[in-house]
């Protein structure tokens, strides 16, 4: 602006330097008056260039604050799009967390549920009595009620010796080695009641009633900890 201020002022001094010639002339001779007109020529041109100056430098002057205000125009598009742009970003990876532990809790619950369902006790029919059932059931029936058992824990020790052996008082585990109705591993720690431990299937019975007794509780539960881990 200071550059302005100075070719105005210059502009300024011509015109009246300009206007004092024009203005002195009328006092000259006409011997003096090819000279004053050649003054008067040279304010004017004086004054021309100034102007043609003056005007280019506001041009300059316009156009370079015209530029700034496009260059800081384009940064402030730049800045506002990378700030969208991080925050999109900020957005799917909120969003895409939110959706995992959506998917994790699901699952838990899903196993949980699945958990509880196959541990959950016998909850079916009852039977009325140790008649309804023949053989090896039938005696393991009436020795689990003799060792204190209700009759609504022989369905669960149905199921856990049959999944076991199947109620055959032969049976071995051709990789274990374990034998009999309770599949005890090894099978002589059944001799622990009589020495007919082999053969006898209410001496497999008595040892396996003992045992789950004294590890599980009952027979619900330890046809709970089969359904759970696959063994009681």
């Amino acid at each position: 602006m200071s550059r302005l201020w100075s070719r105005f002022g210059a502009r300024t001094a011509a015109v009246a330097l300009l206007s004092v010639g024009v203005a002195g002339g009328v006092y000259l001779g006409e011997d003096r008056q090819t000279q004053q007109q050649g003054l008067t020529s040279q304010a004017s041109v004086a004054v021309e260039q100034a102007e043609l100056e003056y005007q280019r430098e506001r041009q300059a002057a316009h156009q370079m604050q015209s530029a700034k205000q496009r260059a800081a125009e384009y940064q402030a598009k730049l800045r506002a799009a990378a700030a969208a742009k991080e925050a999109a970003k900020r957005a799917r990876e909120a969003e895409a967390a939110a959706a995992s532990r959506k998917q994790a809790r699901e699952a838990a619950a899903k196993a949980a549920a699945e958990k509880a369902a196959e541990s959950k006790p016998y909850d079916g029919p009852i039977p009325a009595s140790c008649a309804e059932y023949s053989g090896n059931r039938e005696v393991g029936c009436a020795l689990m009620v003799k060792a204190g058992f209700g009759m609504d824990q022989f369905p669960c020790l149905d199921r856990l010796w049959n999944k076991e052996s199947g109620w055959n008082h032969k049976a071995r585990n051709p990789s274990s080695g374990a034998y009999g109705i309770p599949q005890a591993l090894p099978g002589s720690k059944m001799a622990s009641v009589a020495d007919d431990w082999q053969t006898n299937p209410a001496t497999q019975i008595k040892w396996g009633l003992g045992y789950i007794e004294g590890r599980y509780g009952s027979p619900c539960k330890a046809w709970a900890h089969s359904q759970d881990v696959g063994w009681y």
